[in-house]
């Protein structure tokens, strides 16, 4: 059996594919590893930069010095760590999160988060085409990628608005570029923008592109902040199940030329995960020393799927985009830092004064 085994993993087939993804995880381990090394480092801590920061920043840099070089003999790996370990790392997240603490996000997160998604996407495509002649699929591409969840979005949407695979990629690299922005403004805003953590961490769930940048301006404050963020975007992240639905219904009712009949819809089952987590560990039925292990495992899995984001995002997705989808989303992305910061805050105070 071991010999039989041995034979598989030396056969040429597993020294392509297999190996394709032992390297290419190894390579994600290996900087999340010097990330986390560098997080504990009394410099680096006093300056706020978190293992998952430090992790995505080292990705960055090898993304566009060597990895190019080792890209195809690395794919598999990566691409396993930027999705698959990301949405595990987001359902073990829960293991830090009760329903009480969602109950403090509650009713008015859920309008935050509406009012969000409807807001920058109906921006988008009025923007988009009218003034900066983008054309419509790409504009509501990058309009849900900016609306809902970044790149995840963006695939999503795809299949509804049958929108062929350039304009795909453009949308991806303009949510991409402007996320990692936002991933680093959030956390040196927050002194100026008049919130507690727990208001900034819904702030930033709600405005903030990716669900992985998300955690990080979450982290880079507190856990108070991190914790209410993540459970925002999840929210937010769900809306991506109606809104599919809604736009698809509304482009079957419409005369354009793009149609959308037939289209599966993409359930966010991640984002279900998470949720069923949350209610596992509000009922406390884990060992402390067990939870307190999960944790630093999912810390160690969020780190490697950040490294392997930053592995993929290349300064030639700026040149990628052109300008016009990097114009649309721009003005999406200050939409979403300053018309969701007034969303936030009008939306906390009128619930202050209505409970």
């Amino acid at each position: 059996m071991f010999r039989r085994a041995t034979a598989v993993l030396l056969s040429p087939l597993a020294h392509g594919r297999q190996a394709s993804f032992w390297r290419g995880l190894l390579l994600a381990g290996s900087i999340a590893a010097l990330g986390l090394w560098l997080a504990e480092l009394p410099r680096l801590r006093g300056w706020g930069l978190s293992a998952l920061t430090l992790a995505i920043v080292l990705g960055m840099l090898a993304g566009n010095s060597f990895f190019p070089a080792i890209a195809k003999s690395t794919a598999a790996g990566v691409d396993f760590s930027r999705s698959r370990l990301l949405r595990l790392g987001i359902i073990l997240y829960g293991f830090r999160i009760t329903f009480q603490q969602i109950g403090e996000v509650g009713v008015a997160g859920l309008i935050i988060d509406a009012a969000m998604v409807a807001s920058v996407f109906a921006l988008a495509v009025t923007l988009g085409p009218r003034w900066l002649g983008v054309d419509r699929q790409t504009a509501m591409l990058i309009g849900a990628g900016s609306a809902i969840c970044g790149a995840a979005a963006v695939m999503a949407t795809e299949p509804v608005v049958r929108a062929p695979a350039h304009k795909v990629s453009v949308a991806v690299a303009t949510v991409v570029v402007f996320g990692t922005v936002a991933m680093f403004l959030y956390p040196w805003l927050y002194p100026y923008l008049g919130m507690d953590a727990h208001a900034y961490g819904v702030y930033a769930g709600s405005t903030i592109h990716e669900v992985a940048q998300v955690i990080v301006a979450g982290n880079a404050v507190d856990q108070t902040a991190a914790a209410s963020a993540v459970i925002e975007k999840m929210l937010r992240v769900m809306l991506l199940a109606p809104f599919l639905l809604l736009l698809g219904w509304a482009l079957r009712r419409g005369r354009g030329r793009v149609a959308a009949t037939g289209t599966p819809l993409a359930v966010p089952w991640f984002a279900l995960g998470f949720i069923a987590v949350c209610g596992f560990n509000s009922l406390q039925l884990l060992p402390a020393s067990w939870v307190e292990g999960i944790v630093r495992i999912d810390t160690a899995l969020l780190a490697m799927a950040m490294a392997a984001l930053g592995l993929r995002t290349h300064a030639g997705a700026i040149r990628q985009a052109g300008i016009r989808p990097l114009l649309l989303a721009a003005a999406l992305f200050l939409f979403l830092l300053t018309g969701g910061w007034a969303v936030n805050v009008a939306v906390a105070r009128w619930f202050q004064l209505a409970f």
